[in-house]
């Protein structure tokens, strides 16, 4: 991750829009097993624009764009060939987690998929099993849209103002009080995303065990 932080960081600005875009497309678009880290190089593209490098309103649009536009190629893609990809052998590793995003969907309809672009499997393939359930498409559109603009605008934000700040702490108190900061802030959001996991994880064992009393008490 640190090599893709430096490509992003280093290349031309044009490439960057073209390199954040394409990894955030390609998250969206390419289903399961091409989880690519669309929500790192969103944050990366917001750092960039802090420096000055790229503009930040154009980031923004891109990331934004590509959210949008990969989730509706995953949502095609599912309409088209749901039952056959998700026949794959290849696939049984993942059934469970694949059977907790249909159950998700299959309960919360157009909010999983604007909920589900939170997490980084989900955000990968709700689109598809949305487009294969099927869901309406204008259905699928304004929540997908709505998720995109929110998502996108967010974590290119959170990454501008964490760059923002990390050279305002910098410029005052110098660079090992400014990576302390930043170690804080990291620390703080990787305890957040532990807590989220284990909160969805509590749900889905819960989500389980009603669908298991469901079957027994319809046998």
């Amino acid at each position: 991750m640190g090599s893709l932080a430096e490509r992003i960081l280093s290349v031309d600005g044009a490439v960057v829009y073209a390199l954040v875009g394409m990894l955030v497309f390609a998250e969206d678009a390419l289903f399961v097993g091409f989880v690519l880290p669309g929500e790192t190089a969103a944050v990366l593209g917001g750092v960039d624009a802090s420096s000055g490098h790229i503009q930040l309103w154009v980031i923004i649009a891109t990331v934004v764009a590509a959210a949008i536009l990969g989730d509706t190629v995953g949502y095609e893609v599912g309409r088209h060939l749901g039952p056959r990809v998700l026949g794959w052998r290849r696939l049984d590793r993942l059934r469970g987690r694949l059977g907790q995003a249909q159950g998700f969907l299959a309960r919360r309809g157009g909010a999983a998929v604007f909920l589900g672009r939170y997490v980084a499997f989900f955000r990968a393939v709700m689109p598809f099993l949305a487009g294969a359930a099927p869901m309406p498409y204008p259905r699928f559109l304004a929540y997908n849209a709505a998720g995109g603009i929110c998502w996108g605008t967010g974590f290119v934000l959170l990454g501008y103002l964490a760059g923002s700040s990390y050279k305002a702490v910098e410029h005052t108190v110098g660079r090992g009080a400014a990576l302390a900061v930043a170690a804080a802030l990291l620390l703080a959001a990787l305890a957040w995303r532990l807590r989220r996991h284990r909160a969805q994880a509590a749900c889905s064992r819960r989500a389980e065990s009603d669908s298991r009393r469901s079957r027994g008490c319809a046998g």
